[in-house]
């Protein structure tokens, strides 16, 4: 078999032209298969970095924006449905509430309207955010429902530009009311995650001074593991709807399902793209065959002679086959360079790190070779059936 991919390869180099021409779609088709999964697997990974690490295990609970029968309950999310909750879904580690209020941030000469949001202590060092400066909310600060406020990094920037917002005195004007806090914390910068409010207090102070006994505006539940986030949301949804009478009595969203559904979006996308690429491996197969009949025809004087002097079917039939199959062999090789050199331009373009599918590599290699043995069993088949006396006539 050696000596047939050698004298495969010199009757490649002898013909140039039919050579490259029969390269041509395997080329293509490889090239594409592997650029268009690698694109794909890219902006996946893109996605992912974008929401980040934090938050995977959070499951996002709201009331629901779909028109609820007449005989429908509608939830409140108080405390009875905290602790029945609790009770009665699987993998939730903790409940946290939170509410939301719109007010303006005045210090000195600078003021701004911002959404501040209500949290619980430990909220949002459940996100993993991460102090620039301060401290975060204790305990006591939402049971008393202190006057205290944490800023993010761009809101502290935008109103203490020298960094040395903890400890100062800042102005949130509410409904019409004053209310002056000191802030305690100032979070880094950040550029992935779901938390990115501008400005939070104890939900404590809401309580006390916003709206009295308040429910939540939103339930963020915390599942005991981030693998167990998309199964929570299909738990709490059930949980609800026989709470209410309609599956539409809240809206249940997590970042894990959310980056599970982009991911299965991604993936088919490509999937499809990667199958119409594929096409022109087949048509290059078909354009091999033709170009691999030509070739029998061309040299039934050689198969004659081989013959002649010994050589069975078997042999005659492997010797075409070799040929066809180290086409799409090189074919193949050079789609995956040149398809990995497109994906580096693409990627170098886009400013995003580069993700290579290397099962994709793979799989259109080994297709790519596959092609070239399936259409190429006919014209090996016709040469193995040739009669030595009329190759060698020449007709």
């Amino acid at each position: 078999m050696l000596e047939d991919f050698i004298n495969a390869f010199k009757n490649f180099k002898s013909n140039k032209t039919r050579t490259f021409l029969s390269l041509l779609g395997v080329i293509i088709g490889v090239t594409s298969v592997i650029v268009i999964t690698s694109m794909g697997q890219s902006s996946t990974k893109k996605i992912e970095n974008t929401f980040g690490s934090s938050g995977l295990d959070v499951v996002s609970v709201s009331q629901g924006f779909m028109r609820r029968r007449r005989d429908s309950v509608t939830l409140s999310f108080d405390e009875t449905f905290r602790e029945n909750l609790f009770a009665n879904v699987k993998d939730i580690k903790k409940v946290w509430y939170k509410n939301s209020l719109n007010g303006t941030l005045t210090y000195g000469e600078t003021s701004s309207s911002v959404n501040i949001t209500a949290v619980e202590t430990g909220y949002l060092e459940m996100y993993n955010l991460i102090l620039e400066a301060g401290s975060f909310f204790n305990v006591t600060d939402n049971q008393e429902g202190t006057q205290k406020i944490i800023l993010n990094h761009d809101t502290a920037e935008s109103f203490f530009p020298d960094g040395d917002a903890v400890g100062k005195k800042i102005k949130v004007i509410s409904s019409n009311i004053t209310f002056s806090f000191e802030v305690i914390g100032v979070l880094a910068e950040q550029t992935t995650g779901m938390e990115n409010g501008s400005a939070f207090v104890p939900r404590g102070f809401y309580a006390k001074k916003i709206s009295p006994n308040p429910t939540a505006a939103n339930v963020m539940v915390q599942a005991t593991a981030a693998e167990k986030a998309t199964s929570l949301v299909t738990s709490i949804k059930e949980y609800c709807t026989s709470l209410t009478g309609t599956e539409y009595s809240v809206n249940v969203t997590s970042m894990q399902s959310m980056l599970e559904q982009m991911s299965k979006i991604t993936s088919t996308i490509s999937l499809l793209l990667s199958a119409i690429a594929a096409i022109s491996l087949l048509v290059g197969g078909i354009g091999i065959m033709n170009i691999m009949i030509v070739t029998v025809t061309e040299r039934k004087q050689e198969i004659g002679i081989r013959k002649a002097l010994g050589a069975s079917p078997k042999d005659i039939r492997q010797q075409f086959l070799v040929e066809s199959a180290s086409i799409t062999l090189l074919g193949g090789i050079m789609g995956i360079i040149l398809g990995i050199i497109i994906s580096l331009a693409v990627e170098y373009i886009q400013s995003q790190a580069l993700t290579i599918n290397t099962k994709a590599c793979i799989i259109s290699f080994v297709f790519s070779v596959f092609v070239g043995i399936f259409f190429g069993l006919n014209p090996a088949i016709r040469a193995a059936k040739l009669d030595p006396v009329i190759a060698l006539s020449g007709e």
